[in-house]
């Protein structure tokens, strides 16, 4: 059966916007994975990667000395200020936002909603709901190469990952093993993961984060 790669990025704004609907005042502003953001700001980010304006970009872009990361930081900031309904209510207006980042395509956008969902979920000791579909095109897209951006070539080099939770096996080398949740978080460079795998490639991955 071929997934739908959009239907499943829709499904994750979707998640996102009913997760922040329930969380308190104090839970938005708890330090999230991303370091320097909170987890309202994290939303924001992926808020602002569907609904800000292409001139508040370019903007940004040209303040920041043209660094991406330093104007993307910016925006979710600016983006943070709104209430927190407004967040949510544009996270499903622009779910089925067909947008296709370039290089790393609709794979890239869906492992950036569902790492940066575990961003907010972990450090709120919340369980995630990530499909294990969604799952295995992230871990395709984290170890095919492209995933400019999101981890480098030399972090799952001469490793074999494998997934405990799915029939999922990458590479070949010293021995990484986990929930598929846990191998993805790791590939983008989350060692607060790396507890929860087990192999001899675990403490090579620990260097590579």
């Amino acid at each position: 059966m071929t997934v739908d790669v959009r239907e499943l990025i829709a499904g994750e704004r979707h998640r996102l916007a009913d997760l922040l609907d329930t969380l308190t005042g104090q839970q938005l502003a708890t330090p999230s994975l991303c370091a320097g953001w909170t987890v309202k700001q994290v939303a924001a980010h992926l808020v602002a990667a569907v609904d800000a304006p292409a001139s508040a970009l370019l903007k940004l872009m040209v303040t920041s000395g043209f660094r991406l990361h330093r104007a993307n930081a910016r925006l979710a900031v600016d983006v943070a200020r709104r209430p927190t309904g407004e967040l949510s209510a544009l996270l499903r207006k622009h779910a089925g936002n067909p947008f296709r980042p370039p290089i790393v395509g609709h794979p890239g956008a869906l492992t950036d909603l569902q790492v940066h969902l575990q961003d907010i979920r972990r450090p709120l000791g919340l369980p995630h709901d990530l499909i294990p579909d969604g799952l295995r095109i992230s871990l395709d897209f984290l170890t095919g190469g492209r995933a400019v951006g999101f981890t480098p070539r030399s972090r799952p080099a001469e490793l074999r990952l494998e997934a405990t939770d799915q029939d999922w096996v990458k590479g070949d080398g010293l021995l990484v093993r986990g929930a598929s949740e846990a191998l993805m978080m790791a590939l983008c460079g989350r060692a607060v993961v790396l507890g929860e795998l087990a192999g001899d490639g675990v403490e090579v991955l620990r260097t590579r984060c």
